[in-house]
């Protein structure tokens, strides 16, 4: 395979909904696409680097820059045998994973298309559907909570997530517990806390939740050690992991028993399925993250949510959640049983609506 020519293309989607975290609100999504020429052959990707270095020191426009001065000429006109290679490829970069990981992916998606199969079955997927959870942002007030959690569960999504942080985080998860007793319930914190707060931490033993998700420091593996040793309930690690070492490093200490894989995250679906596999190896489950992705980066998920190890739903959920019209046809839609069925096409398996996109798209900057 060669690269002939990538296509950088920033576009604006507004979210239904504002989506609130413990580090702010988000409800318009600036998103860079990256659509890549492989032997003629397009494949498409996604960058999940947000507006404001808050999730990570990524953004959009560091993105951009890393994409067209960097691993754009790194990658041009190189023979490339598969899409395997091309992370090991990019290794001079240091870090810039949403950056690389848009890029990886679009060239899988290209491989995928060639070889005229799924890329779900390039990537040694085993499913033909995925298990869904969903990600509910903080709410005004527990009532408000309620009442989406209900809608949620009526749509048939197996597991509940909702965002927490101080001030906002043992009530509204005790008033879900009592409310559904029995529902596969989750908190995630994106780093909100620090080791003090174990007390607090500690009430949330009592609830039965089936993680908690980054309580400490974005960058705290050993912290999180500390911190599991005293919950009865597993830590889900998310913005600790950047790659297989990471993954390694937290296991082998006991700072999670979970780990949330998100392809932007970790640089796309070779360093993914790396550590897929040592968690497997470890008998660690992992679960896919969601990054407020359009219909391009959820399709990917998809494909990486089929590998055998992704044994908890993530938060993969359907384009209407977050889109009043999503970029590609079909939009992802979720069954009444919580699940996303595999599409069958050739690579990522929808089609890029490329009249939305266009209406869409604020700027873009063709690289040949």
């Amino acid at each position: 395979m060669r690269l002939k020519k990538i296509t950088l293309r920033e576009i604006h989607l507004p979210l239904i909904m504002p989506f609130e975290t413990s580090f702010g609100e988000t409800s318009l999504r600036r998103i860079l696409l990256v659509e890549t020429d492989v032997d003629g052959i397009s494949g498409w990707g996604e960058s999940t680097a947000g507006e404001d270095p808050f999730y990570s020191y990524e953004t959009v426009e560091t993105a951009w820059h890393i994409l067209r001065d960097f691993l754009w000429p790194i990658l041009k006109d190189q023979e490339i045998a598969s899409a395997s290679e091309v992370w090991d490829m990019l290794a001079r970069v240091r870090g810039h994973n949403m950056a690389k990981g848009s890029l990886e992916a679009a060239i899988w998606d290209a491989e995928a298309k060639q070889k005229n199969i799924p890329l779900a079955k390039l990537l040694g997927g085993v499913r033909e559907e995925i298990s869904c959870g969903v990600s509910i942002g903080i709410q005004p007030t527990i009532q408000h909570l309620l009442a989406k959690v209900e809608k949620e569960l009526a749509a048939g999504y197996q597991r509940i997530k909702i965002k927490i942080k101080p001030g906002t985080d043992i009530e509204p998860a005790r008033a879900l517990r009592e409310r559904f007793p029995r529902v596969r319930l989750m908190v995630d914190a994106n780093s909100a806390y620090r080791l003090e707060d174990v007390a607090l931490l500690k009430k949330l033993d009592s609830l039965y939740l089936i993680m908690i998700e980054q309580p400490l420091g974005w960058d705290d593996i050993y912290s999180h050690a500390q911190l599991q040793r005293q919950l009865d309930t597993p830590i889900c690690l998310d913005e600790c992991i950047h790659d297989v070492e990471h993954a390694r490093a937290a296991i082998e200490i006991g700072a999670c028993r979970i780990i949330n894989i998100k392809l932007g995250r970790v640089g796309g679906h070779t360093p993914a399925k790396r550590i897929h596999d040592i968690c497997q190896a470890k008998s660690i489950p992992v679960w896919c993250g969601g990054m407020l992705e359009s219909g391009i980066g959820r399709a990917h998920n998809i494909a990486m949510s089929t590998l055998p190890n992704f044994t908890l739903p993530g938060d993969v959920s359907a384009s209407r959640r977050y889109w009043n019209e999503d970029i590609i046809e079909p939009e992802v839609e979720v069954t009444r049983q919580g699940t996303i069925r595999v599409p069958s096409a050739p690579g990522i398996g929808y089609s890029p609506r490329l009249d939305r996109m266009e209406s869409l798209t604020h700027r873009m900057e063709v690289l040949e």
